[in-house]
């Protein structure tokens, strides 16, 4: 049986949808079920050449001036930071699983930027969830299942300081917590 590797992965955009809009910064954080962190990817990404940031997106960003100065930090050209991204998750020690929170913002950007610049995705058309699956494992409505009603000791007190590095490794170590929390369960 191949082992699970989970890719937590945390992006930042310039606005809600990729192709008008563009990927910003992309960071991963791979983890065994055991909570042991294997390695991780950072990258941030010029802008595609026709798009443009949404005005909404783009107030946000203008409240959050170090995390936007964070992901802008020596840009790379789309096609090669997704194909050194493609190959960071070819090289690790067993099947790539995608994680989220939200996985469905997440994964449409770097599903829509593998296939666009590599051709490929290692996670295939999957995602993992992490607010669905706490969802399930707390028996809750999905509306108390976001973070202010998980345990504390998932969330290890590390606050989201929408850096795609720093979030991706938070969302990991809480994926990890509770899936070991269900394991145990």
């Amino acid at each position: 049986m191949t082992i699970e590797i989970y890719v937590s992965t945390d992006i930042e955009t310039d606005g809600p949808i990729p192709g008008p809009h563009s990927m910003l910064s992309i960071a991963s954080a791979a983890y065994t079920a055991d909570k042991q962190l294997v390695a991780t990817f950072t990258a941030n990404l010029e802008t595609l050449p026709e798009a443009q940031g949404h005005p909404k997106t783009m107030s946000w960003w203008s409240e959050q001036s170090d995390a936007w100065a964070a992901c802008r930090v020596n840009p790379q050209p789309p096609a090669q930071a997704m194909q050194s991204y493609h190959s960071w998750l070819m090289a690790l020690p067993g099947k790539p699983i995608f994680v989220g929170y939200p996985a469905v913002f997440d994964f449409m950007f770097v599903y829509w930027y593998l296939m666009t610049f590599v051709g490929d995705s290692p996670f295939k058309h999957s995602a993992l969830d992490i607010r669905s699956y706490a969802m399930a494992f707390l028996k809750k409505n999905y509306s108390e299942s976001g973070k202010d009603n998980l345990p504390a000791a998932w969330l290890e007190n590390l606050p989201l300081a929408h850096v795609a590095l720093d979030d991706a490794i938070q969302q990991g170590r809480l994926f990890c917590n509770l899936l070991q929390a269900n394991l145990e369960h």
